[in-house]
């Protein structure tokens, strides 16, 4: 149920900060509204939730999903997500959903496509519009995964839109990435030269199951052979090839031990905890340029030339370095 501005307004930052603590679903519902605004008067209260909630944040494992249409990244989620709250997990999924290029809407479906773990009390099920931001995640995923990880949330999982090579802006923001294949959709081993391999932790192909199930394997195979050739995307790590099935459920514990594997070697490496810090950087950079850019095309001269110029790239008059230095002069 949509969350009006005067109901979000009618909290207070400890009330906020209680209910976030306190694991209260309706408040954190709320929280998460509150940061995805982008109302002045609610960044700020946003920030002050968010400054005093980080000495609470951190301790859960951070998951991306990610694959081509099709894969059955919904249907994986749910049984995985089963599977970890049945073994005493508490989970938060974030599913980003695409955002029209026309309307700027978004369908918002994963709950519907999530119909047993969205159920479930122990999992929280957030899809948000992606915003047409590039990198296949919501600009304020970071920080509602702050406040899930503060409500003591300790796996979540981020489910991107699947666009290919943007996607690997997810990186910046997990500790893990799993990549969805299908088998049977051409060429196996086309895929291998998309970038989100090369960045991927875990390569699974879905739907192992029934007549599929030999073409699956196959092409498992063809893959794990093809990794050794690969540069691994995380330093004392082999980047390996599974399959599971989501409907049977066969393959889903094996691919959360390969999961927690990887987490115990990446933390005595300290590579888990270098990652983190780096991903810390790179959002502040994020940030940064986010918010120069935002000034920069509200500035009164720029909007007055803007027009003009961009009407010179567009007729040949001007090149685009040339009106780009033009408009940095001003």
């Amino acid at each position: 149920m949509p969350i009006d501005n005067n109901s979000m307004q009618s909290n207070s930052v400890n009330e906020y900060i209680d209910g976030v603590r306190n694991g209260d679903r309706t408040i954190l519902a709320k929280a998460i509204t509150l940061i995805e605004s982008n109302s002045p008067e609610h960044i700020d209260m946003a920030q002050a939730v968010l400054r005093e909630l980080l000495p609470y944040t951190g301790k859960s494992t951070r998951i991306g999903i990610t694959g081509m249409p099709g894969a059955g990244k919904s249907t994986f989620i749910e049984a995985l997500g089963c599977h970890l709250t049945e073994s005493g997990h508490k989970i938060a999924v974030l599913a980003v959903d695409p955002s029209s290029s026309i309307s700027r809407g978004s369908i918002l479906g994963d709950k519907t496509r999530m119909e047993k773990l969205s159920q479930d009390p122990n999992a929280f099920i957030r899809p948000s519009p992606s915003g047409g931001v590039l990198g296949g995640v919501a600009r304020k995923t970071r920080e509602s995964m702050l406040l899930f990880e503060a409500a003591g949330y300790d796996v979540l999982l981020i489910e991107t839109i699947g666009v290919g090579q943007n996607e690997i802006t997810v990186r910046s923001m997990v500790d893990f990435i799993l990549l969805l294949m299908i088998a049977g959709a051409g060429d196996e081993l086309q895929g291998i030269k998309k970038g989100i391999i090369e960045i991927a932790d875990a390569i699974v192909f879905n739907k192992a199951d029934g007549d599929n199930k030999p073409r699956v394997m196959a092409a498992r195979e063809e893959y794990e052979k093809a990794l050794h050739y690969l540069y691994h995307a995380t330093e004392g790590w082999t980047t390996r090839a599974h399959a599971c099935s989501s409907i049977t459920g066969e393959g889903i514990t094996d691919i959360w031990q390969v999961i927690e594997k990887f987490k115990a070697i990446t933390t005595k490496s300290k590579v888990w905890d270098i990652r983190r810090k780096n991903q810390q950087r790179d959002w502040l950079h994020a940030l940064v340029e986010e918010h120069l850019s935002r000034n920069f095309f509200n500035d009164a001269k720029i909007k007055d030339i803007l027009p003009q110029v961009e009407q010179d790239v567009m007729e040949g008059k001007a090149t685009a370095i040339a009106a780009a230095r033009r408009l940095l002069g001003e």
